[in-house]
């Protein structure tokens, strides 16, 4: 689905990611990790089309990234920014429904999509509310319940990138957004998810991608990348790695 080579990226005169590769097939969820500064979001912006990179290439379904025209590319991929704006009195299903909008698969499909796509991110009772009164955390959920609708029916040839999906959610939103992320996945979908949190990484993620002063540092399961060495070496940090009580992911305690 994803295939990214030896990608070398910067933002203005300063070189971010260095040398950066690996594969995301269909169905499956990864996780990008590392410290502030790292380059994590700046990997968003290259999988998305954003920046251009220096170096080095990205495939998406084995064509150049590149070679997508707008609305080839949105029809199968959808990303979720760290924070979005916006500044009109929209309904909360006005703002989802705008996903729909580089398919022409009629309104009644559309309309079903979006209904789907609220009750996935628990905004359903929001759907008449204005957006500009809905808080910091209701926005980020709308934003993401509009993001699912654009690449809803796109099974296997979908692509969903989240930077810092679960930002100003509380618990359970959050456990509930990363769900989605797997349920995404388990539809098909290539899903790539920046995470500050080591433990939901490890919980919703099948591969983690960690980065460490823009190179990787370790790509694997959750089990080989969060050992008690690497953790310490790129956060600074001395902790514990234990099993889970409830299931079968490595624990972060601090």
């Amino acid at each position: 689905m994803l295939q990214v080579d030896a990608l070398d990226c910067a933002r203005g005169a300063r070189t971010i990611l260095q040398g950066i590769s690996f594969q995301l097939a269909a169905g499956e969820v990864l996780a990008v990790l590392g410290t502030n500064g790292a380059g994590k979001s700046t990997l968003l912006a290259s999988l998305s089309g954003e920046l251009t990179p220096l170096g080095g290439s990205i495939m998406l379904s084995g064509r150049p990234l590149a070679g997508w025209s707008a609305q080839e590319r949105a029809r199968r991929m959808a990303v979720l920014p760290q924070s979005s704006t916006l500044a009109f009195a929209f309904s909360v299903a006005e703002v989802v429904a705008l996903g729909r909008l580089p398919h022409a698969t009629g309104r009644q499909q559309d309309e079903l999509i979006v209904e789907q796509a609220m009750a996935a991110t628990d905004v359903t009772q929001l759907r008449e509310r204005s957006y500009l009164t809905l808080s910091g955390g209701e926005r980020q959920r709308v934003h993401l319940a509009r993001v699912l609708t654009q690449i809803w029916d796109a099974g296997e040839q979908g692509c969903l990138l989240l930077d810092e999906p679960t930002a100003s959610l509380d618990l359970a939103h959050q456990q509930l957004i990363l769900q989605q992320a797997r349920d995404m996945a388990e539809r098909g979908l290539a899903v790539v998810v920046v995470l500050h949190d080591l433990n939901l990484a490890a919980r919703y993620a099948d591969r983690l991608l960690l980065l460490h002063q823009g190179r990787v540092s370790a790509l694997g399961t959750p089990w080989q990348v969060l050992s008690t060495e690497r953790v310490a070496e790129v956060f600074g940090v001395a902790v514990r790695v234990e099993k889970h009580p409830l299931q079968d992911s490595p624990l972060i305690i601090v």
